[in-house]
């Protein structure tokens, strides 16, 4: 009888036996190793249980040191992450990179500010109901994008600034089990433009080189304009394309499921968050020192992966509409600030991604 390896799993194959091993790594235990937990004799928690001893939440959380680089997990392959969960003050998430290294490769897989891989680019609170990023009361990051390895598996977490963060709290749950050749990589890269030049597309990825499917978009969207800002066009460019795109949307709105501007009724912005497609944060100007209006919005690729056989690249416009005077109406490119954030799979070497910016570079301004 051949048995379930473990991965990809759902309701219907949670019955099959499975000869993969179940681990989890946090604060409580470093390493993952079996029989390890809630061990610890000093800890962040160590003040709070001297009168209880070990095995009463002695160590919970980290507290990141200023200027410093953290290796969360290292795992020893094969198998997948399938699961990890953060929290900590809202504050920290645009000065926090995560980063994700499969097999002992020189550079990151993923690497992105902390709150952007978890569809929270704007260091204020939202709640997300999707099915690979949920995002619960108050603040509670939850990735299931199952992210196979092969030898090796490392997260970390640096602090981009001098000041120190305390209470980072983590838990990264994995399965070891063998993974087919088929199986690709997991990638995360974020870039941003702030603010966007006139009449330029913001690129969301490019330079990827090899076979796979990309399966997600977030946008973290700062509107510098009065206005509607989203008639601009989602395109990917697969397998050679040069000047037009294979796969080209319709609208902003469009592609993240919506219609009509996101309005209902006219000119107030309703938000949404579902398994695959939302646009679950608004912030609103107030008219007086908080003036910009500012999105957050996502759309998982997941029944339909975009899939590629050579390279990839992505882009999106940004254009809204110039005030008719007299004539027919016309559209204004705009310059907006806009940090995306995409995840896609794909057979390694990956190239080497874009320098991330320094701590002001990835400020919400």
């Amino acid at each position: 009888m051949q048995l379930h390896n473990g991965l990809g799993m759902h309701l219907g194959n949670l019955a099959q036996i499975s000869n993969a091993q179940s681990r989890s790594i946090s604060a409580e235990n470093f390493t993952g190793e079996k029989g390890r937990g809630a061990l610890a004799t000093e800890g962040t928690g160590a003040a709070a249980a001297r009168e209880l001893g070990r095995g009463w939440k002695i160590s919970p959380c980290l507290d990141l040191r200023g200027s410093s680089t953290v290796t969360l997990a290292d795992i020893q392959g094969p198998g997948a992450i399938t699961h990890f969960w953060i929290t900590v003050a809202p504050a920290a998430w645009r000065r926090l990179v995560l980063r994700a290294y499969w097999d002992d490769e020189a550079t990151p897989s993923v690497e992105t500010p902390l709150g952007d891989f978890f569809c929270s680019g704007w260091c204020e609170r939202c709640n997300v109901n999707s099915l690979p990023i949920a995002v619960n009361p108050a603040g509670g990051f939850n990735s299931y994008w199952e992210m196979p390895f092969r030898r090796r598996a490392r997260l970390t977490i640096e602090n981009l600034t001098p000041d120190d963060v305390p209470g980072f709290y983590y838990q990264v749950d994995y399965t070891l089990t063998d993974v087919p050749e088929h199986f690709a990589y997991f990638h995360a890269q974020w870039r941003r433009n702030n603010p966007l030049p006139y009449g330029q597309d913001h690129t969301l990825l490019d330079g990827v080189r090899g076979r796979g499917q990309y399966v997600g978009t977030y946008l973290a969207w700062g509107s510098n304009n009065n206005g509607w800002w989203g008639e601009g066009e989602m395109k990917f460019f697969l397998d050679g394309d040069a000047d037009a795109p294979t796969i080209c949307g319709t609208g902003t709105e469009d592609y993240f499921g919506g219609a009509w501007c996101f309005e209902q009724p006219r000119g107030t912005y309703v938000t949404y968050s579902t398994a695959y497609l939302g646009l679950p944060q608004v912030i609103r100007g107030d008219g007086n020192r908080a003036s910009q209006q500012r999105f957050g919005m996502y759309r998982w690729h997941i029944q339909d992966p975009i899939r590629f056989h050579q390279d990839l690249r992505v882009t999106i416009q940004a254009l809204g509409w110039r005030s008719p005077q007299g004539g027919q109406p016309r559209y204004l490119p705009l310059q907006d600030d806009i940090a995306s954030t995409v995840f896609w799979y794909q057979t390694e070497p990956h190239a080497p991604f874009p320098p991330l910016p320094d701590a002001n570079g990835l400020e919400v301004i």
